[in-house]
């Protein structure tokens, strides 16, 4: 309140009382949000065994926030917007009793959080939440001249990637994401 041109970001929210406190707040505190937060809960990461690639920090919490989440990113609210939060570990930091905290998602972040939106019925909304919303926010100019165009198209995700010396599981490593980016 004593400096309401200060411009706040909570980022890569993961629970539904952040969603609310953000709501909530005066117009000059935004949040973004990752993909995998709106598209897994900690049932991904723990049901069956501890799955390191699924291990991040905010870590995965339950159904509920992944659910608020969900519908603060689909909203159209421009107090919300992307946050990939992409973490490249190899796969020895992550495979190991102490494991590095990150998912990566870069290779598929917007076709990923298309399957989001497309969940519930907002991919109208996906523009504004991916394009608009963080650059208004930011005081930068949204980009012209060049566009994205997604397309409902499965492809399979490679099990690896080469990374350096090693290699880097990505999400979804071996399994099928729904949308395409139209080369």
């Amino acid at each position: 309140e004593d400096m309401p041109s200060l411009k706040i970001v909570m980022e890569h929210i993961s629970t539904k009382e952040a969603v609310e406190y953000v709501k909530s707040a005066p117009d000059n505190v935004k949040a973004s949000i990752t993909c995998h937060h709106l598209l897994y809960n900690r049932n991904s990461l723990l049901v069956g065994g501890i799955k390191p690639h699924f291990y991040c920090l905010p870590i995965l919490k339950r159904e509920t926030h992944r659910e608020a989440l969900l519908g603060a990113a689909t909203s159209g609210s421009n107090k919300f917007f992307l946050g990939t939060d992409s973490a490249p570990h190899p796969v020895e930091n992550k495979e190991t009793s102490c494991g590095c905290a990150g998912i990566y998602t870069a290779h598929a972040a917007l076709e990923l959080y298309a399957e989001a939106f497309e969940s519930v019925g907002a991919l109208d909304k996906l523009e504004g939440f991916c394009s608009f919303y963080g650059a208004d926010h930011y005081g930068l100019p949204r980009n012209t001249g060049r566009t994205i165009t997604l397309e409902k198209k499965e492809w399979t995700v490679p099990d690896k990637y080469e990374f350096g010396k090693s290699v880097l599981v990505p999400l979804r490593a071996g399994d099928v994401v729904q949308w395409s980016i139209v080369e």
